[in-house]
């Protein structure tokens, strides 16, 4: 569908499913050379080098700048949909907010889209009979490859914890962009969430009962627990009590040292505990993460010392 050319441009608004359900299997097994930019990214081409474009749903005026530059370059361009955004009226009844950001990204860049000779993509029978005048093209959505193995990093730290959960944030950070098989969950409201979205593979749950959150550590998944503990009056006071949430998880624990983890952890036996330093933090999950077998001897260790508190 797209014509020999040496770089293929998908770009989208942010990762979406749209791009990994339609447009990334579009292209698989082709050897072709596909890179994913934002609406505010733009690439640098080489002299006499060949370029495409796909525009998943949307498109900017940064890129429409762009195109025109560099149209001589440019062999094929797309626009692909998988909803009606050419049609205001179809929006009837969703926010007024989401109407404006169709309006802006897509409806109004129609005429332009003609004039560039663009091939419209669409997904459903419906949008392809309403838009024949375009001699659009369906494509079919694939279901999204499943990674090789997730590892599951977690947080549960309360609201009373608000500066271990700031502390964390560059530590996983630094974390998700060296090793894309870890994800991250964290518990927290709006302002945690806030912090945290832009995060990739980071996933913030709400605050929930007592009762609730013993059935939902229960769940399987979870490989490494967190359990840092910032040097101040409030943290001096603190017991072990994560070292059992983690354990039930079925998770290792890095543990702050300088705490009352110290007496239930011993350091690469059942958990880690280690200083407040952000590179330990980093090098420690990284570790960790890399070593299935590691794990599995710490937790089943872990295990044996809960069993052991729990008798007394």
């Amino acid at each position: 569908m797209i014509n020999p050319c040496d770089k293929i441009y998908i770009v989208e608004e942010r990762p979406n499913p749209t791009t990994d359900l339609y447009i990334l299997p579009a292209f698989l097994g082709q050897g072709r050379d596909v890179i994913k930019l934002s609406l505010h990214e733009l690439p640098k081409l080489k002299a006499n080098s060949t370029f495409s474009v796909v525009f998943v749903r949307y498109l900017s005026a940064s890129w429409k700048r762009f195109l025109k530059q560099h149209r001589a370059q440019l062999v094929d361009l797309v626009f692909f949909m998988d909803d009606d955004l050419f049609d205001l009226s179809a929006t009837k009844g969703t926010p007024f907010r989401y109407r404006h950001k169709l309006y802006k990204l897509a409806f109004k860049h129609q005429a332009w889209l003609r004039s560039m000779d663009a091939s419209l993509w669409l997904s459903t029978p419906h949008l392809m009979e309403k838009y024949q005048s375009w001699q659009p093209v369906q494509v079919l959505p694939r279901p999204m490859a499943q990674p090789t193995e997730v590892i599951t990093v977690f947080y549960h730290g309360s609201s009373s914890h608000k500066r271990e959960i700031h502390w964390l944030y560059d530590v996983m950070k630094s974390v998700l962009e060296q090793d894309e098989r870890i994800s991250f969950e964290i518990i927290g409201g709006k302002e945690v969430n806030k912090q945290y979205k832009s995060l990739p593979r980071t996933v913030v749950s709400h605050p929930m009962s007592w009762e609730t959150y013993t059935r939902w550590i229960a769940q399987p998944g979870r490989a490494i627990g967190l359990a840092p503990l910032l040097d101040e009056p409030f943290n001096h006071a603190r017991s072990y009590t994560k070292f059992f949430d983690i354990t039930q998880a079925g998770a290792v624990g890095i543990y702050a040292d300088a705490s009352q983890y110290s007496e239930v952890v011993t350091h690469g036996k059942n958990g880690y505990l280690l200083n407040m330093e952000k590179l330990s933090w980093v090098n420690a999950i990284l570790e960790l993460a890399g070593n299935t077998a590691k794990r599995d001897q710490m937790l089943e260790n872990a295990r044996l010392s809960v069993n052991s508190l729990a008798q007394g």
